[in-house]
């Protein structure tokens, strides 16, 4: 079923360009046990660049947990379908991560969230000389009931494309955690990363992912002014809302080399156990994604910011490698 309950516009529907559409679905996949992780790759033409300008997501929350669409050098498998799942080895299971080199995020979905169109002259460089020479699907199946009585999958998503040129490149940073989630208790589970690369970046959207038991994530800019935290709001959103990118807070507002960012995810355990970050729909995760573009450069080489979680980080102790942080905004970033 094709689920969408309206249109994220981060640009005018009238791009100055011509686009194209390209099917990136699984190919009629049959799902056997729930909470397996599918990925299916497709290798892009390294004769010319495109520009991925949108995202017309093809899944319904009923089947699908999330999907990830990952940029790749190169894929983690040869075939057309293989189990990249954690979880696969714990079953004997043979697994493959979905890329084996260059791995980056360049969309996500869950709970039916609608399509995604990027601002105008924003794109996802592809194929060419990018590091992108390769677009891995992956799709969480968390209902596989259906499929026992001979129904076949072809959850994905649409690209929008262009040929033409655009000089704003965009790029996806995931912050995100480890840790655990002690019983009965509100848990932060924070990160935060200084950024070491001489690039001007200009977020235009962020996406929030937690399981069950998130209820608020948020991200910052934070400056560090003479010792003294200057923290200001990217977004924040409650994870049981559709899952979609949206609009950054200030659209003005630039990150640069020194700044940090950092993102919280509030969770509140009401169980007698404790839950643990992982892959399946019993274990909790905490993500914040933030969606920029760089002015006729690369994006960031470093896609990832993730730090190990409660009970050995947090923004005001900080680690070794990682900042701690002051004049932290604690209820702001937990409050919508």
């Amino acid at each position: 079923m094709f689920t969408i309950l309206t249109v994220v516009v981060l640009a005018t529907l009238s791009q100055a360009y011509k686009f194209d559409r390209y099917d990136l679905f699984m190919p009629d996949v049959v799902p056997k046990k729930m909470d397996v992780y599918l990925c299916s790759p497709v290798r892009v033409n390294y004769t010319r660049h495109y520009y991925i300008v949108g995202f017309e997501p093809n899944a319904s929350m009923d089947t699908a947990h999330h999907m990830l669409l990952y940029g790749c050098k190169v894929p983690g498998n040869d075939g057309t379908v293989w189990n990249c799942g954690e979880m696969a080895n714990e079953d004997g299971d043979e697994t493959h991560s979905p890329c084996a080199e260059g791995s980056q995020i360049i969309y996500a979905w869950a709970r039916d969230a609608p399509q995604l169109i990027l601002p105008e002259g924003v794109g996802f460089k592809v194929g060419g000389d990018s590091p992108i020479q390769y677009l891995v699907l992956q799709v969480h199946y968390l209902h596989v009931e259906k499929f026992k009585h001979g129904a076949t999958d072809r959850s994905g998503i649409t690209l929008r494309y262009t040929e033409q040129k655009l000089s704003k490149s965009a790029g996806v940073l995931l912050l995100g955690t480890g840790g655990r989630l002690k019983p009965m208790s509100e848990v932060h589970m924070e990160t935060s990363c200084a950024i070491e690369e001489d690039k001007i970046l200009h977020p235009f959207a962020f996406r929030t992912h937690t399981h069950q038991l998130g209820r608020v994530v948020s991200g910052y800019k934070v400056q560090n002014n003479s010792g003294e935290m200057e923290w200001t709001l990217l977004g924040k959103r409650n994870p049981q809302d559709p899952q979609m990118f949206y609009p950054i807070k200030d659209p003005s507002l630039t990150i640069q080399k020194g700044d940090i960012v950092a993102a919280r995810c509030t969770m509140f355990n009401k169980n007698n156990e404790t839950v643990n970050i992982g892959g399946t729909s019993k274990d909790e995760m905490c993500n914040f994604y933030l969606a920029y573009w760089v002015s006729n450069d690369e994006p960031l080489e470093n896609k990832y910011c993730f730090t190990s979680g409660p009970p050995s980080y947090f923004w005001e102790s900080g680690l070794p490698g990682y900042p701690s942080l002051n004049n932290i905004p604690d209820i702001d970033a937990s409050t919508l």
